[in-house]
């Protein structure tokens, strides 16, 4: 599975290491990801989703059920 938050969106960007003589490199940034466990009580059962920290507090703050179905029309979770 790749670097994407499932219900945010967020994903793996792309920019500089700047060194002190300013010569630049690529580099990647990665989203702060976690694959986490929640008990979804309208079809009675656990659900695994790899979410970052903001997604974290969108599903305590709106709720798993709401935070799904947002994520459903925009297409980053399939079939949950």
């Amino acid at each position: 599975m790749s670097q994407i938050c499932q219900i945010t969106g967020k994903k793996v960007m792309v920019g500089n290491n700047v060194s002190h003589s300013k010569r630049r490199t690529k580099r990647k940034f990665y989203p702060n990801l976690f694959k986490k466990k929640f008990y979804f009580p309208d079809e009675d059962r656990w659900i695994t989703l790899k979410v970052s920290n903001a997604g974290i507090r969108t599903i305590n703050k709106i709720g798993l059920a709401a935070a799904l179905k947002t994520a459903k029309e925009k297409g980053l979770v399939a079939n949950i």
